[in-house]
């Protein structure tokens, strides 16, 4: 099974968060999420959706999708096929308590350390889905810079990858909220994964 990197279309872009539901700042970012009238895909922590259930239900209520991240960011790289099946079926069963009846589409492994996961993940039902563009947000480097590298490094149906969790991500929902008008005034649109349907 391959990872997918990108979504079709010329001018499409997909952002993603990972490491969330973070009490602070996933509500900040879906409240700017809502404003721009953008949805994205949030790869959840089991640990996590299990502690802000409500969080988990109000990103699944704005229309954005749910994908499994693994109960607690563990470098799935060696992980031998059955351990990883327990994993991901955790972090489902987690994430779907939180949302019941929420369909989760997306897996993507913590670290980017795939391993043997893709094809578990796919017999589970769950589409492996990497990034093509890593802003670095993981070690906040101001704002503006993270304005910067998000407009000048997308590409034709770039998935992006940022973080709602895992620290302090004010930096990141503030870029976000900057770059989402500049990447429209440039003639770019934001898609889904799963459909590539146009917002």
């Amino acid at each position: 099974m391959d990872v997918l990197e990108t979504v079709p279309g010329d001018r499409s872009v997909c952002l993603t968060f990972d490491d969330g539901p973070n009490p602070v700042d996933t509500p900040r970012l879906l409240a700017v999420l809502r404003r721009h009238e953008v949805r994205a895909v949030f790869f959840l922590l089991g640990q996590f959706a299990l502690k802000y259930p409500d969080i988990v239900r109000a990103i699944a209520a704005d229309g954005h999708r749910l994908g499994n991240h693994g109960m607690h960011h563990d470098d799935l790289t060696d992980w031998p096929e059955d351990r990883i099946e327990a994993e991901l079926r955790e972090a489902t069963e987690a994430i779907s308590s939180a949302a019941p009846g929420s369909p989760i589409e997306y897996f993507r492994a913590p670290y980017g350390g795939w391993g043997r996961s893709p094809g578990v993940a796919a017999a589970l039902g769950l589409r492996p889905v990497g990034w093509r563009l890593a802003i670095g947000d993981w070690r906040p480097p101001g704002t503006d810079v993270l304005v910067e590298r998000i407009t000048t490094g997308v590409t034709p149906g770039a998935i992006v990858l940022l973080h709602d969790g895992g620290g302090d991500r004010h930096q990141t929902v503030e870029a976000v909220d900057a770059a989402i008008p500049l990447l429209r005034a440039e003639g770019w649109t934001f898609t889904l994964p799963a459909d590539a349907v146009r917002e």
